[in-house]
């Protein structure tokens, strides 16, 4: 694929991913960006929920599993760069698929109390995005490290990564926080931060 139709592939990803959690939560009345997740705003019973994961999460999750798949045949050859857009593609793009596929039970039940199979399932693979998808841009960003072209761009990988490593923390050390919406919206920011940069990059870069 040309530099072109991955740049697009990459940024209509973030234009939709982002536009549906914004969307999603101007749709729930009293819904507090802040504390509670984005996963609320198409929990099992939420009004508006399928809609929201038919027609936003999941297409901006293929998206971002075509654009990590794809998008490391346009960057220098490197073991490490192609497994770190390997794991977007896997984590961050069929990771976003499943957890829209599955979604979580009612206020996505923080607790706990006798979860449903599809809440398990949702939980499990949030915490596989939120694992996985820091490393894996890191792992990008040391695999750039060699290529003085990309310098600038491996540092911002490295620091994105880390960066997003401590909100993740943060996201999981207190269940109970009411900053909870935050630190994962500020999560999510992060990735798709990522996303744009390697976009453009690309889209900046002859093939």
């Amino acid at each position: 694929m040309n530099n072109t139709l991955i740049f697009s592939i990459g940024i209509l990803g973030v234009m939709l991913f982002a536009t549906t959690s914004v969307v999603g939560g101007l749709l729930i009345e009293n819904y507090n960006m802040t504390s509670q997740y984005i996963s609320e705003t198409f929990a099992i019973d939420a009004e508006y929920g399928l809609m929201l994961r038919i027609f936003g999460h999941i297409p901006s999750g293929i998206l971002f599993a075509l654009f990590g798949f794809l998008g490391y045949r346009h960057f220098p050859p490197s073991n490490l760069t192609k497994i770190g857009f390997y794991g977007i593609g896997l984590f961050y793009g069929i990771g976003t698929i499943m957890v829209a596929i599955f979604p979580c039970d009612s206020g996505c039940n923080k607790e706990l109390i006798d979860p449903s199979i599809s809440q398990v399932i949702h939980n499990l693979m949030a915490l596989l995005i939120y694992t996985f998808m820091p490393i894996s841009i890191i792992i990008i960003g040391i695999g750039l490290k060699k290529s003085s072209n990309y310098r600038r761009l491996s540092i911002t990988a490295l620091i994105l990564g880390v960066m997003s490593i401590l909100f993740v923390y943060l996201l999981i050390s207190d269940p109970k926080s009411d900053f909870l919406g935050l630190y994962q919206r500020i999560i999510e920011l992060l990735f798709i931060v990522w996303i744009i940069t390697c976009a453009f990059k690309i889209k900046n870069t002859s093939s």
